[in-house]
């Protein structure tokens, strides 16, 4: 595209070195957040990707060199507002320990250092190689839930419509050929953040118009899905009809990379049929106008100024909470309720590494028994934090119990409602069992002394409670009861949250007391 100019302009060669300032002060400041992403790359095959993502940005610059140093660097002060707002970004995403928005502000500041000093026209130039450095955040996992009931679905009914009879239970399901279970790795996760990346850069090199390009992206999206759906279903169908000697092992992960090659080959060599040329570039002069010294380097210096806020934030709030050994206890009487043995002594519930955890069952004089799990989370950092996409009430690698129902739900009380989350959980059948054990689980984040039944809210009542100089002290509540009688369950879980959660909100608030007293 173009020729490169001759002569780097005076505006340029002051410019680019101002730049790179900023940008090492932005890589200094927020290394926590770089060095997490690039550890995530290393370990997840679903990020690894990521790597080849900051080379292609390079590249896709330097091919259109000529052009944009034919333009000249102005800074535009204005930016100072949206690095700032990203700022806000990181220091709430340090405060609740999400990793995707810490991440995202250190990309989405290297990104406005550049309209910061070099100016809007150089940054409407360079707009999707700066956009593109976006794919180097690790972030899809979210979806992983989704996608997985999404394949289960798609599978079983392919499987019927093919004359297969199938019995489901959540994400696992029996033909009579044998046991089959939709995991992670059959979500299509890889294949879909894959895809889309690599469909928006072949998209914006092979395209001209913006809908053309939107419509291979769109594409991109829906075709990873559809072949993670029917490579799913092959390889059921191989593992039945072989009388599950192929296909039924590791090598159907291999199986599925194979058929995402093909599909994909397929996709943009289809795709490279309505290629657009690109328009022949004039070969420009190099911007001779000067960069305004004083006005560059203050804004150097005005936008560390920026960056720096939000870290000092950070540093103050997390100076003033101290480090502390948690003691949690339940009561062993709660109104009518009194300790018991629990319902289900066989199910632990996924969350991940808290500060501390206990499990009681309660009991009432009428018979009724509910189980209590308290999961809780102090000084909370990315292994540790109580609202994770890995926090679930079966982890993937507990193949003893099946997730078969959830949803929100209201609770009706005395005086008011309160929300909750409900999963329902079947034990998984077992040779010599007599029963198989229901559960109904009724979910509950315990935040800032506030209850929230949702991901966000708790999330949001986190970092307010932060920087109120509250602590994180925060905690999961899961009670849950037998389900073989739906009624009775909720009838007793009912009854439990209007007697017995207040005690458990009390001892919560004791505990967090105890650990931020000096």
């Amino acid at each position: 595209m173009g020729t490169t100019a001759k002569v780097i302009g005076p505006g340029w060669r002051r410019a680019l070195p101002a730049l790179a300032l900023l940008w090492l002060v932005i890589i200094v400041v927020y290394r926590d957040a770089g060095l997490a992403m690039v550890a995530l790359w290393n370990r997840s095959e679903t990020y690894a990707h990521a790597w080849v993502v900051p080379p292609i940005s390079l590249w896709l610059i330097w091919r259109m060199r000529a052009h944009v140093l034919a333009i000249d660097p102005r800074p535009a002060y204005w930016t100072l507002l949206p690095m700032a707002a990203v700022g806000l970004v990181w220091l709430l995403g340090e405060l609740v320990a999400v990793n995707t928005a810490t991440q995202f502000a250190l990309v989405a500041m290297l990104v406005l250092a550049v309209p910061a000093l070099l100016g809007i026209e150089v940054t409407k130039a360079l707009v999707f190689p700066l956009g593109f450095l976006f794919f180097a955040v690790p972030a899809g996992e979210f979806m992983t839930p989704t996608l997985m009931q999404w394949t289960a679905e798609v599978t079983i009914g392919a499987l019927r419509l093919s004359g297969i009879p199938v019995y489901r239970e959540g994400l696992q399901f029996v033909i009579p050929s044998g046991h089959w279970s939709v995991v992670e790795a059959c979500s299509g996760i890889r294949y879909l953040i894959s895809s889309v990346m690599v469909g928006t850069l072949f998209a914006y090199l092979n395209y001209q118009s913006t809908q053309r390009r939107l419509v291979f992206v769109g594409i991109s999206i829906i075709v990873p899905l559809v072949a993670n759906w029917l490579r799913a279903y092959m390889i059921v169908m191989l593992g039945h009809y072989s009388n599950n000697q192929i296909a039924a092992g590791a090598d159907h992960l291999v199986y599925g990379w194979v058929l995402f090659g093909i599909v994909i080959v397929l996709l943009y060599w289809i795709g490279a049929r309505w290629a657009e040329a690109m328009p022949d570039s004039p070969v420009l002069p190099a911007a001779k106008a000067a960069w305004p010294v004083a006005g560059g380097w203050g804004m150097v210096v005005l936008s560390a100024v920026v960056v720096l806020v939000p870290l000092a934030i950070w540093q103050r709030i997390d100076a003033n909470e101290r480090d502390a050994t948690v003691q949690l206890k339940l009561p062993l009487v709660m109104a009518s309720w009194q300790v018991s043995d629990e319902p289900a002594p066989g199910w632990t519930p996924g969350f991940m590494n808290p500060s501390a955890s206990t499990r009681v069952g309660y009991a009432d004089a009428g018979g009724a028994k509910v189980g209590v799990y308290i999961g809780y989370y102090r000084q909370q950092d990315g292994e540790r934090k109580l609202v994770s996409s890995t926090n679930v009430l079966v982890s993937g690698g507990d193949h003893g119990w099946n997730v078969v129902g959830g949803g929100a739900r209201t609770v009706p009380l005395e005086a008011d409602v309160l929300a909750v989350r409900e999963g329902q959980l079947l034990q998984a059948e077992s040779p010599g069992q007599s029963r198989r054990q229901r559960l109904r689980i009724w979910q509950l984040y315990w935040v800032d002394g506030q209850l929230e039944a949702g991901n966000v809210r708790a999330k949001l009542s986190g970092a307010w409670g932060r920087l109120k100089g509250r602590g994180d002290d925060s905690a999961v509540i899961l009670l849950f009861a037998d389900d073989d009688d739906p009624a009775r369950s909720e009838a007793s879980l009912t009854q439990f949250v209007a007697t017995g959660l207040p005690a458990i909100v009390a001892s919560l608030e004791a505990t967090r007391r105890a650990a931020q007293e000096p």
